[in-house]
């Protein structure tokens, strides 16, 4: 008998399920919320308030179109954490109330792990290429920069992760202070495509290990922006594109540089990347450049499966219900990866 798994995400502020099959993805349905941008980031109360009106809707909308009855399914797996709290504990709450309506097992999935495991989303039609364990990969969003080594879908070990911010939050943040909008990622990847990436130069944090920092680069690109524009109010309109072009390279060197040195360290040369700023298509063609150069095997995700989403919670879910694991009645959802 097939393996159903329906995938719930509410970790922030997008409203999420997916069904699959034996791993085969049937539907992966999304509900985005747009009024945050006028804040400037989620606003974590109406983040919550818009997934109690989206949940139902959307777990239907997936069911419907996965062509799948409620009671053919065979787990329901959701995001515990990390993440928003209240966002969170919508589609706990909700995970738990249909697995007790429907009697079947609910599975709690880490948000990150289904980043890390994006790549086994599979797809009817599609090549399906998986990446061999053990792996790196380079999880990269606005809440997490890390370099995740992974042995198996249920084994993993952090090798590296920010001490201060994520790089998403670092593009975000600038962002918002250039006046480019929110969220910043997307634009100043778009802006970077038509600047030259050499004209300025940022500073480098130089941190032990394989940990990141973005502090500096983002403080130094701040002050830059701030004591030009005290000789000249347009030089941020006149040099924006260059400006986003080489802020984008300075960060894409901070996360490439610790990445070939985990791989030289482990001798892995199976490469993935996952997470919001996974989209990048600077990150993603350096990715593949340097996948050439140094002769690894890389793996991108498909667009659709950057951000967050259910189909990543419900493949992770699956490699936790072959694995025997069920999450009792009584879990909270939490919001910090020590807490997990």
């Amino acid at each position: 008998m097939a393996d159903i798994i329906l995938g719930i995400e509410s970790s922030c502020d997008d409203t999420s399920a997916a069904v699959i099959r034996d791993g085969f993805l049937l539907s992966n349905v999304i509900a985005s919320q747009q009024v945050h941008k006028d804040f400037g980031g989620v606003v974590p109360e109406l983040a919550s308030r818009a997934h109690e009106a989206n949940i139902v809707p959307v777990v239907s909308q997936a069911l419907t179109k996965a062509g799948v009855a409620p009671g053919d399914l065979t787990a329901i797996a959701f995001t515990r954490g990390p993440g928003l709290l209240g966002s969170l504990l919508v589609g706990t709450s909700f995970a738990k109330a249909l697995g007790v309506a429907l009697d079947k097992p609910i599975i709690m999935v880490n948000h990150l792990q289904g980043h890390i495991l994006a790549n086994f989303i599979k797809q009817e039609g599609a090549e399906n290429r998986q990446p061999a364990f053990p792996y790196l990969c380079l999880l990269v969003s606005g809440g997490n920069s890390q370099i995740v080594r992974v042995d198996s879908p249920l084994q993993f070990e952090i090798l590296g992760q920010t001490i201060d911010d994520a790089v998403g939050e670092a593009f975000d943040k600038c962002s918002k202070m250039m006046g480019l909008g929110y969220p910043g990622g997307p634009v100043i990847d778009r802006l970077a495509k038509l600047g030259d990436p050499e004209r300025f130069h940022f500073a480098k944090p130089h941190i032990p290990g394989l940990d990141y920092s973005f502090s500096g680069v983002k403080t130094s690109l701040l002050y830059f922006v701030r004591d030009e524009m005290a000789k000249d109010p347009d030089f941020m309109e006149k040099n924006k594109e260059d400006i986003c072009a080489s802020f984008q390279k300075t960060l894409i060197d901070i996360l490439m540089d610790k990445l070939i040195k985990a791989a030289k360290q482990t001798g892995i040369r199976e490469i993935t990347i996952g997470g919001g700023v996974s989209a990048n298509s600077g990150l993603r063609a350096r990715i593949e450049d340097e996948g050439r150069r140094r002769r690894w095997n890389t793996y991108l995700p498909e667009f659709k499966f950057t951000t967050d989403n259910a189909a990543m919670i419900a493949i992770a879910g699956y490699f936790h219900y072959l694995a025997g694991e069920r999450t009792p009645l009584d879990v909270a959802p939490v919001s910090r990866m020590s807490d997990f």
